[in-house]
């Protein structure tokens, strides 16, 4: 199934890399406003990924409802959970994995809450930047599979795994990401019985609850890359990284817990992977990761990415993995 969801994305011209020289012509009709006379990449290392600008549509006006009165959702279903001054809300992979982006608020912060599939990257960022509030959609465009986004209010380009802005007139800027976890749902509504559990606005509108890259965590290689892949490891095991450091999680469930000067790695049963069967609910268990640091105040979460080892390679390629 995933094979042949390649072949129709190269059908419609998916894997096509834009050439350099092309690119400020080519987009230029659909980007009118976009400066790419500033930019930090190659333009040849930009995938489409088969929808156009929007075409992913994200999520303006998020709606949401009390854990308690969320039924459709399985206990080990993998969910984002973000906690900020006291107000937990809960973004369900079922729902992100159709919309990649979710433009909110919470505890008065606005926060843009992105998933990229192709990655497996769940990032939080806090939408302010120097005094704006920014928001975020789909250009329906990769770099190293990973989710290229764009703010609204420039039409910069912004590439998610790094939070940087990568083309635009916002070049070389950089979102502060915040901590989040993903967790199985079982154990949020466990430990944030009053969160709110965002819903989709329209439950017919996609499949929600279905992964539409069915056995993609498992393939040989990912999706829409052309990168150089690393020699010495799986391109698609999952990794844990914090900064510039990353740690197999394989390792991490064989251990259980792992050390690192003040950092904390834990790891236990019980979470879906949402990119292996049809149904996310029954997804291989892949276990729930919590990365926290030490601190005179005690335990507190930090910033960190369940990813895939190409993406490491490909955005931190001078970092330190540990296997």
């Amino acid at each position: 199934m995933f094979r042949a969801a390649l072949i129709l994305v190269f059908i419609f011209g998916g894997l096509a890399p834009v050439q350099a020289a092309e690119v400020p012509n080519s987009w230029s009709q659909e980007w009118p406003n976009t400066n790419f006379d500033k930019s930090t990449i190659e333009f040849s290392d930009v995938l489409s990924g088969g929808p156009p600008k929007d075409g992913i549509p994200a999520i303006d006006e998020p709606r949401f409802k009390d854990i308690s009165n969320i039924k459709n959702l399985g206990e080990n279903e993998p969910v984002i959970v973000l906690t900020i001054s006291g107000k937990t809300k809960v973004y369900p992979l079922s729902v992100l994995m159709w919309h990649e982006i979710v433009n909110d608020s919470l505890g008065g912060t606005p926060v843009t809450v992105t998933y990229c599939p192709l990655c497996n990257a769940a990032i939080v960022f806090d939408a302010r930047l120097n005094g704006q509030t920014l928001t975020f959609g789909t250009t329906g465009k990769l770099r190293h599979s990973d989710l290229i986004m764009y703010d609204r209010q420039s039409e910069s380009w912004w590439q998610q795994f790094s939070g940087q802005a990568i083309v635009g007139d916002r070049t070389g800027q950089e979102l502060k990401m915040l901590p989040a976890r993903i967790e199985a749902f079982g154990l949020v509504v466990k430990a944030w019985p009053n969160a709110q559990v965002l819903v989709p606005n329209n439950p017919r509108q996609r499949r929600y609850g279905d992964n539409p890259y069915l056995g993609y965590d498992t393939s040989p290689r990912p999706f829409l890359f052309q990168g150089d892949l690393p020699d010495d490891i799986n391109p698609m095991m999952r990794v844990v990284v914090v900064d510039d450091q990353a740690w197999t999680l394989p390792l991490l469930r064989k251990l259980g817990k792992i050390e690192k000067g003040d950092l904390l790695l834990e790891w236990s049963a019980g979470q879906n992977s949402a990119l292996d069967t049809r149904k996310i609910s029954k997804g291989r268990d892949v276990g729930n990761v919590v990365v926290r640091r030490r601190t005179d105040a005690g335990l507190v979460d930090v910033v960190h990415h369940i990813t895939f080892a190409f993406v490491f390679h490909a955005f931190k390629p001078q970092g330190k993995l540990v296997q």
